[in-house]
């Protein structure tokens, strides 16, 4: 009969395996701003086709209405938030005119593309413009009554604050909004996010709120170890720049009676590269910024005062964008215009599967945990959520897949893949120079197209999608414009010898090798389980 300790050891072995599983059902509320301010982007259809098949990005935020972006993201699923242009808030204050922004802005698209808000402006307040900051609530009131006689009443809308509306921040339970706007502007404002049940969006950055001259400020704003900072009033020892900002936010909400409106970070985010002599600019503390923060707004902790919150947040931004004034701003994108990584923040479908899978009861800590996952159980394609069934048995006709590079495949095993495939008879005639494919002209892209189209034609066995562990199978089309990936296989496939893993012994039998080893891990950890029992 097992002691008590025993049966202790089994229950929380056992429940720290099911948190860890249904971790993969948690909300995942982190998007980007995708801003356009640059003359070397991708076209929307292929970042559309990227952040969807490639990323756990779920929702992104223009600072804009463009029509090629929303028709981009047409049936994605990916959440867009639009925004008013402020030159255009004055003309927005009556409905008719509401109705024709509506018209001409959401309706040619919805409901292909999923809007989820139309932000009024971006920072008014900061404007110091009293046309603008006068119209904002008229414009935003106007905007909802368009919006609710078209039936779209499940799009809010808000109007984005910089920290600059708070006349106080330190401590966080000491924050009240700046004196002559508090009830004037803020207090009808929120009221209108009562009534419409829409969030109050704020855009704190930590980045400028650390001090050059208190060095350990920097710590306290990237979420590293640090001594904290007390608030006296609460009890509460603050220990990172983020939540004392949101909080300080909440305290000024509180003040005024509407603490039960809720919060969305419309920006964050820091810069990786900037001016020589600029302090805390660095891509060491762009990871630890964002990564952590990440991390912690997925966590669920919220912030003290906001506990067990899980705020949506929206990090600034999806790219580098070459034609902003001064290196640091063109510098806070997470991809550069090739789709490439300017560095790695968790973001990627793949590291979030390995992330929330077997693998993740012992995660890594410190510089390899922003490596690639790697051995036996992140090299088997068919180990984790994207399996597709047996290695060498015919792919099921009930839904279509294709095959396209691992984000971890590396620039050699991307060029190696495509001399392979364009060599052994397949048509690469689509990624040269003039093709429909050709563009972006990234050797992920062009690897892409080549790895899918050798997988469709070999007969779409899984095996045929592992190119020497660099291959991955999806259930969504990575076509774009006109750019079309071949789906049904083209011939009765090639009986050709595919890349070795290691130049040595065949595909399947290191496939099998490495199925073996993920049998016996699992089988290792329930043997110990059993033996808890003894």
């Amino acid at each position: 009969m097992a002691t008590p300790y025993r049966l202790l050891l089994l229950l929380l072995s056992t429940s720290n395996l099911f948190l860890q599983l249904s971790s993969s059902a948690t909300t995942n509320k982190i998007g980007v701003n995708y801003g356009t301010i640059a003359d070397n982007l991708p076209p929307p259809s292929t970042v559309a086709s990227f952040l969807k098949t490639q990323t756990t990005i779920d929702r992104i935020k223009l600072f804009d209405a463009n029509p090629d972006i929303l028709r981009a993201f047409a049936n994605t699923n990916i959440s867009v938030t639009v925004t008013v242009a402020n030159s255009d808030i004055p003309s927005l204050t009556k409905l008719p005119s509401a109705q024709s922004w509506i018209t001409t802005n959401i309706l040619p698209f919805h409901p292909e593309t999923a809007f989820n808000r139309i932000a009024v402006g971006n920072e008014i307040l900061a404007t110091s413009d009293k046309n603008l900051i006068a119209h904002i609530l008229p414009a935003m009131k106007a905007l909802h009554q368009a919006l609710t006689l078209s039936n779209l009443t499940h799009i809010q809308v808000v109007s984005p604050n910089s920290l600059g509306i708070l006349s106080s921040s330190e401590p966080p339970s000491a924050g009240s909004f700046r004196r002559g706007y508090d009830r004037a502007i803020f207090a009808p404002i929120l009221d209108f996010h009562r009534q419409t049940k829409s969030p109050f969006m704020v855009n704190p950055y930590p980045f400028f709120g650390f001090s050059p001259s208190k060095p350990e400020t920097l710590n306290y704003a990237l979420f590293k170890p640090n001594g904290g900072v007390f608030d006296k009033a609460t009890g509460i020892n603050y220990t990172n720049m983020f939540d004392a900002q949101m909080d300080a936010v909440y305290s000024a909400m509180k003040k005024l009676g509407y603490d039960d409106v809720e919060l969305v970070v419309g920006e964050t985010g820091w810069p990786s590269l900037g001016d020589p002599d600029q302090p805390g600019v660095s891509l060491e503390n762009a990871v630890s910024y964002n990564g952590n923060l990440i991390k912690h707004v997925n966590s669920g902790k919220g912030t003290p005062l906001m506990p067990n919150k899980t705020f949506e947040t929206y990090i600034f931004s999806l790219f580098n964008e070459n034609l902003k004034p001064t290196i640091s701003e063109r510098n806070y994108g997470l991809f550069k215009p090739d789709l490439t990584p300017v560095y790695d923040v968790g973001v990627f479908i793949q590291q979030h599967q390995q992330a929330t899978g077997p693998a993740a009861m012992n995660p890594a800590s410190g510089p390899e945990a922003m490596r690639p996952a790697s051995g036996p159980m992140a090299m088997d394609p068919a180990s984790g959520p994207t399996a597709m069934g047996p290695a060498g048995s015919p792919e099921s006709s009930s839904s279509k897949k294709w095959c396209v590079p691992k984000i971890n495949a590396s620039e050699k095993a991307l060029q190696a893949n495509i001399d392979y495939v364009c060599s052994n008879g397949i048509d690469c005639g689509p990624i040269k120079n003039g093709g429909p494919c050709f563009k972006p002209d990234s050797l992920r892209s062009h690897a892409a197209y080549a790895m899918n189209a050798y997988y469709q034609q070999s007969g779409r066995h899984n095996a045929d999608c592992d190119f020497g562990n660099t291959g991955v199978i999806t259930n969504t089309d990575p076509g774009y414009g006109t750019c079309k990936y071949p789906y049904a296989a083209t011939g009765s496939g090639q009986n050709v010898k595919k890349p070795d893993t290691d130049g040595g012994g065949s595909l399947k039998s290191a496939t099998s090798n490495l199925r073996l080893y993920g049998f016996l891990s699992h089988l290792q950890f329930l043997i110990c389980l059993c033996l808890c029992f003894l």
